[in-house]
């Protein structure tokens, strides 16, 4: 296949829409399964068992995707891979509306699973490549926007159909599928990564296929970006397994802990959609300056404290919904955004796609293997749960605390020449601050 760059590249943001919307199907398609298994529950014959192994699966499959789809978009091309990769989202959609037991439930979330984490590195190192440094956090920061639009999308229209049974399960699924089905068509306009063509074409000119130290996997277990690939690990996967837990099974502990029914349940994501979007929006602002980090703090205490209200005040209606509302807010700021705004500042570009789906890879097969003993928590204690998913929490938080609140140099300012950066830069210790 003959790559060429476009005469004039498409506008930044409208690059940063179309590539970013893999946020937004990766919340919803997390979100609607979480709501449609307790809905095809019945119909289906579907245990607790069952409902955690889908779960499960459906998380290790994301984890799978993201592992993959950096190196593949590395190797293929960004357009390339995240057209095929939306594409599986929506084969795996028309499994799960079809989809009339255990097993092809299974392969459905499976395939859907795949699409959606490999499509999340390379849509996001398609949004960075396309953004300079006047914009480029607030770029990142908008994908953020979009997970949290797209987890109220799901909720709203499980607000609307999760008295319907299985068919309202199905119109769930259906929802992600018409999203990602708009998303290729879109994706098919936009012309291949500029900066991939650039590195593609030195690769290609390259006396020795050998590739330089900063595109060496191992250069991440070592040097400078040892400590931010730790933090990242460390932090990312605490956090989103306390995340993932009360997002997956949200609907599944209003129903059966809280005896709400699910459709008003579900309204509660109408609630804190003003709350998400509001946040997201600030956290643009704030992405490229030095005041993150105290924003930072104020989101991590609001992300643990969360989890506390049910088990300190009962699990009902309104403790359900204040939890929510708490944890919207602390996410803008001390989850999914900053992680991906830390993940593409801190490495080099053979190594960002790489080292971001390492991240997230870890965390989903993290929260994966937890999704399989969910249930059988919530049933013994769902208190005690929630009180370990705050604890978990504080743990991650104070590891990106810890790992970044030194760390206030731009890889991308590196590459570009604008700062000779020392030996400690990338390491914690420096202090001058490059806007991002």
């Amino acid at each position: 296949m003959n790559h060429r760059a476009p005469a004039r590249p498409p506008h930044a943001w409208r690059t940063g829409v179309v590539a970013g919307m893999a946020s937004y199907v990766d919340a919803a398609a997390i979100v609607s399964t979480g709501i449609a298994l307790v809905l095809y529950q019945g119909p289906l014959h579907l245990t607790g068992g069952h409902i955690g192994v889908l779960s499960g699966a459906l998380t290790a499959a994301i984890a799978t995707g993201a592992l993959l789809g950096g190196r593949l978009g590395d190797r293929f091309g960004r357009r390339r891979v995240f057209t095929a990769t939306m594409a599986m989202v929506v084969a795996g959609c028309a499994l799960m509306v079809a989809g009339g037991g255990f097993a092809p439930l299974l392969l459905g979330v499976l395939v859907l699973g795949l699409g959606s984490g490999a499509d999340l590195p390379v849509a996001l190192a398609t949004v960075s490549e396309s953004a300079s440094e006047r914009n480029r956090a607030a770029l990142i920061g908008f994908s953020n926007v979009l997970w949290g639009v797209g987890a109220a999308a799901a909720g709203t229209v499980a607000a609307v159909v999760g008295g319907w049974g299985r068919t309202g399960g199905q119109v769930l699924y259906a929802h992600v599928g018409a999203v990602a089905l708009a998303l290729v068509l879109a994706r098919l306009r936009l012309p291949e990564s500029p900066a991939w063509l650039t590195a593609r074409r030195e690769r290609c000119r390259a006396a020795s296929p050998r590739p330089a130290d900063g595109a060496r996997t191992r250069a991440l277990f070592t040097g400078p970006y040892l400590r931010p690939f730790a933090a990242l690990f460390g932090f990312y996967a605490l956090t989103n397994l306390a995340a993932n837990t009360s997002g997956q099974f949200g609907a599944y502990v209003a129903a059966d802990v809280a005896h709400l029914p699910v459709d008003v349940s579900a309204r509660l994501s109408l609630l804190v959609l003003p709350v998400a979007v509001a946040s997201g929006l600030w956290f643009m602002r704030i992405a490229g300056t030095p005041r993150r980090m105290r924003y930072f703090a104020f989101g991590g205490a609001c992300l643990a404290g969360g989890y506390l209200v049910p088990p300190l005040f009962g699990f009902s209606l309104a403790t359900l919904a204040l939890s929510m509302a708490i944890n919207t807010v602390g996410g803008a700021f001390a989850f999914e955004g900053i992680m991906k705004t830390w993940a593409q500042e801190s490495f080099p570009t053979l190594l960002r796609a790489t080292a971001q789906g390492a991240v997230i890879a870890v965390a989903r097969y993290l929260a994966a293997a937890f999704a399989l003993v969910t249930p059988a928590l919530l049933r013994l204690d769902p208190s005690l749960l929630y009180g370990g998913l705050a604890a978990v929490s504080a743990a991650g938080l104070l590891i990106g605390w810890f790992g970044f609140r030194g760390n206030r140099l731009s890889a991308f300012s590196v590459e570009a020449g604008q700062v000779v950066p020392s030996p400690d830069h990338l390491s914690g210790a420096a202090r001058p601050y490059a806007r991002a």
